[in-house]
């Protein structure tokens, strides 16, 4: 069983900054990517930004430039540097590990950016 626990959420205002980490724990050998999703109410879960264990990383369009995911994999922990907060970020955001071939979720942490 793997467990993920994100921490770092919280209210903001526009144009200021949050730290989201996500540490997890349980059976673990090797995550194979690490990343975060987010859903807002009334739309889709989306990707933010996911980063593999070589350092690989992906970014949503709309948060390029703004956000940066990292990992620590002796810890087994990825972060999600979010700058220059807009009102559209806010959402709840999901941490997301793939392990082999089965995926695992946090529980979510809210976000919430104020104009």
């Amino acid at each position: 069983q793997v467990h993920l626990v994100e921490s770092g959420g919280g209210l903001v205002q526009s144009g200021g900054s949050l730290r989201l980490s996500c540490a997890a724990s349980g059976s673990i050998f090797n995550i194979n990517v690490m990343g975060w999703y987010r859903q807002a109410p009334g739309k889709e879960r989306e990707l933010v930004a996911r980063i593999t264990s070589g350092g690989i990383t992906n970014y949503a369009d709309s948060v390029k430039g703004r956000f940066t995911i990292s990992r620590d994999n002796a810890k087994n922990t990825v972060y999600l540097q979010m700058n220059t907060l807009k009102p559209e970020d806010t959402a709840v955001y999901y941490c997301h590990a793939l392990i082999v071939l089965n995926t695992y979720w946090g529980q979510g942490t809210q976000v919430t950016v104020s104009s």
